[in-house]
């Protein structure tokens, strides 16, 4: 079982806290919800991305007949900033087993809508997928998450100018190993690590996995660029509801080709289960 004791005391419960507060959304008529992108979940000038996807995965999860995602596949097809926001859902399909909807973000822009975020996503009952496990996939070796350094620990040499705020929203603890842009020695590697939570302690569940995917520092840091990495596209699979404690989240890049490159992650509970996968493909600032 996973090292757990430098993880932060739960001062929040699922339901009552930032995260519920910041990916809240109001139901103006069937199927179109209200909403307020919170700064607190920036990065350098933009929303974070997992944060976008679990608010749209909220307003999904209101709108279809099941509650807990198995799949989101999200494009983003334009930056989103602080401020009022709608999702518009659409029911594709309500099956006995799994339902597929769609949903749409936008925000207003020069006296016009304009389109963030578009979802197509696959949702249903979670508790009720049978126990059986097959699998070679083995949990990260990581440090315990006193070894490891958060972003106040990290010696950041600039590699993302900008807002940060989203940082005092997470409880990260990253591998000394995948640390190397930080002191301005990348390893060349596409490699990134870490312990992953909520600062309030909150504990995780399914919409806080699609954050999880897409919260660590970018693998292209150490492999020798900085700036944003904007996501083109992320595709999300949810494979059950987590336990209780901080995850373990280990991303890899293999192949940086053209100016993009892919970011492939697993996310470990503290019952050592593989609780969701995710690959992204995102643009590099060469």
């Amino acid at each position: 079982m996973a090292e757990t004791a430098a993880a932060p005391a739960p001062r929040a419960t699922i339901g009552n806290s930032e995260f519920d507060r910041d990916t809240e959304v109001f139901a103006r008529a069937p199927g179109v919800y209200d909403t307020e992108l919170s700064a607190g979940w920036t990065i350098i000038s933009a929303v974070n991305g997992g944060y976008l996807l679990a608010l749209v995965g909220r307003a999904l999860a209101h709108a279809l007949p099941h509650s807990d995602p198995f799949t989101v596949s999200a494009h983003y097809l334009t930056a989103s900033e602080p401020g009022p926001a709608v999702v518009r859902t659409q029911i594709v399909r309500a099956g006995r087993g799994l339902s597929t909807g769609q949903a749409s973000l936008y925000q207003e822009e020069g006296g016009r809508e304009v389109e963030r975020l578009r979802v197509v996503a696959s949702y249903g009952d979670l508790d009720a997928l049978p126990d059986d496990v097959r699998t070679t996939a083995l949990p990260p070796a990581l440090p315990p998450a006193e070894q490891c350094f958060g972003p106040d620990g990290a010696p950041d040499r600039g590699a993302v100018p900008g807002s940060s705020a989203i940082a005092d929203r997470l409880w990260l603890k990253l591998d000394p190993a995948t640390l190397g842009w930080a002191l301005g020695a990348p390893s060349g590697k596409g490699e990134m690590r870490g312990w992953f939570g909520l600062a309030d302690g909150r504990d995780p569940d399914p919409l806080s996995l699609l954050l999880a995917v897409d919260a660590l520092p970018p693998t292209a840091f150490e492999m020798g660029l900085s700036g944003w990495v904007p996501t083109v596209e992320l595709t999300a699979h949810i494979r059950a509801r987590p336990a209780p404690g901080p995850l373990r989240v280990s991303i890899t890049t293999r192949n940086l080709a053209g100016g993009f490159l892919e970011e492939d992650a697993e996310v470990w509970d503290t019952a050592d289960r593989l609780v969701a996968q995710s690959r992204q493909l995102a643009r590099a600032r060469l």
